[in-house]
């Protein structure tokens, strides 16, 4: 699928900022499964725009605006074109004891999304929910899906009732949250059973304009879900907001071990407290063209 991708952020404040800093994760990168055609940033004020590969590999931009300063807007654009993927077989069957014998092999690479971090506490904060999540034998595939779907049911998404500085625990105790919250859940469940795990933000088309089934969550804004490691090396999505496996609705935009790696912006500015906050997503499917089939002059035979 072919999409357009704009994500737009206005700071204004209340009094004019002296100085501000800000750092952006907001842009696709190609990878195996989905490629970037063109891409945009425009900044108002507008100043220079640097650019590095952060350690996860993710694209990260930052500027400075040295002087005085009412709002500050930041329109980022891409198309990109998604495929669909699906792991091998050979990769999903494997039980849970296996993988765990084939992940030992790769510690030293796999060691950061075994860990807890900053958002991903693992082992007590769990104790609460009272249930046993992995058993052994069970295959990775069943034992990832059935996970997925279950911190859906029992999770409620409640727009405005986290916010990012909401500690995990209290997620677990009132069961709802929104995506980065279900994202961080089920790392830190997996992550205390040993199956290495990676935090996901990006964005996610809403409506199938082809069917009529009901909207995804998390279109709004950025969207967060997770990527689980499986044996022959494969990074595989799922979306617990959703109860979905990431597919070519979903556009990865960077990868880490919470949300603190992956941060669409992050920055700081002098200047009074209050300052107003609005941000707009939008995920737009572009419309392929279809050529009509030709007609055919009378006498003549279509051409093989």
């Amino acid at each position: 699928m072919k999409f357009r991708v704009v994500h737009q952020t206005e700071y204004i404040y209340a009094e004019p900022a002296s100085e501000s800093f800000a750092e952006l994760r907001i842009f696709p990168k190609d990878t195996e499964w989905q490629k970037v055609h063109k891409r945009g940033l425009e900044l108002s004020p507008s100043v220079k725009v640097d650019q590095y590969d952060d350690y996860f590999g993710n694209i990260v931009e930052f500027f400075s605006i040295p002087f005085r300063h009412h709002r500050l807007n930041i329109k980022a654009w891409a198309e990109v074109e998604t495929l669909s993927f699906l792991p091998p077989e050979t990769s999903l069957c494997v039980s849970v004891a296996e993988a765990r014998q084939i992940f030992n092999t790769q510690m030293l690479a796999l060691f950061e999304f075994l860990q807890p971090s900053y958002h991903v506490p693992l082992h007590a904060v769990l104790m609460p929910l009272h249930k046993n999540f992995i058993r052994p034998q069970e295959t990775l595939k069943d034992t990832l899906l059935k996970l997925n779907s279950w911190i859906f049911n029992e999770f409620k998404y409640v727009a405005g009732v986290t916010d990012i500085s909401t500690p995990l625990a209290e997620v677990v105790e009132k069961r709802q949250g929104v995506c980065q919250d279900f994202a961080h859940l089920m790392l830190s469940i997996l992550r205390t059973y040993g199956l290495p795990c990676r935090y996901v933000s990006g964005y996610i088309e809403a409506y199938d304009p082809t069917i009529t089934d009901p909207s995804l969550i998390g279109a709004t804004a950025s969207h967060a879900w997770i990527e689980v490691f499986l044996p022959g090396g494969i990074w595989w999505g799922l979306d617990p907001t959703n109860n979905q496996v990431v597919g070519e609705r979903h556009v990865r935009v960077a990868v880490g071990r919470d949300y603190r790696d992956a941060a669409p912006l992050r920055g700081t500015y002098k200047g009074a407290k209050n300052q107003k906050l609005q941000v707009m997503v939008s995920v737009k499917r572009r419309k392929v063209r279809v050529l009509p089939p030709q007609k055919n002059k009378v006498g003549t035979s279509p051409t093989l």
